[in-house]
């Protein structure tokens, strides 16, 4: 078993499985981004409508830093961990790993917020018709 396939407090506290539904996840979230700007630019929509595409690229965006970080928020907040099978989570028993994973999951959430933010001013700034 490799370094990267143990929980780590504050760097790692998911396995294949989760990584994998996390991945899946971004992709999703990136395709309903993709659709709804195609249909605003199509049909015109004004700047502020625009915005809300700042939702899918949020989802995205949490979705593919949890793969790459190979941390999931929701586990961080829950007190969790799984390196198993999807639904096998196990509790972080101890208060100060539980701080460093709530620190992780912080950051990530922060990352995936700027990136929709500035997504969603860019496609609120191009000029439609």
């Amino acid at each position: 078993m490799s370094s990267r396939a143990v929980y780590q407090p504050g760097v790692c506290n998911i396995g294949p499985a989760e990584i994998r539904r996390r991945r899946v996840s971004g992709w999703l979230g990136l395709a309903l981004a993709v659709v709804y700007l195609a249909l605003a630019f199509a049909l015109g929509w004004p700047a502020p409508w625009r915005l809300l595409v700042a939702v899918p690229v949020f989802l995205s965006a949490q979705g593919f830093l949890q793969a790459a970080f190979r941390f999931c928020v929701g586990f961080a907040s829950r007190g969790l961990y799984n390196f198993g099978a999807l639904g096998a989570e196990e509790p972080v028993q101890d208060a100060e790993f539980r701080r460093k994973d709530l620190r992780k999951a912080l950051l990530i959430t922060a990352l995936a917020f700027a990136i929709a933010v500035v997504v969603a001013l860019g496609a609120s700034l191009v000029p439609v018709g």
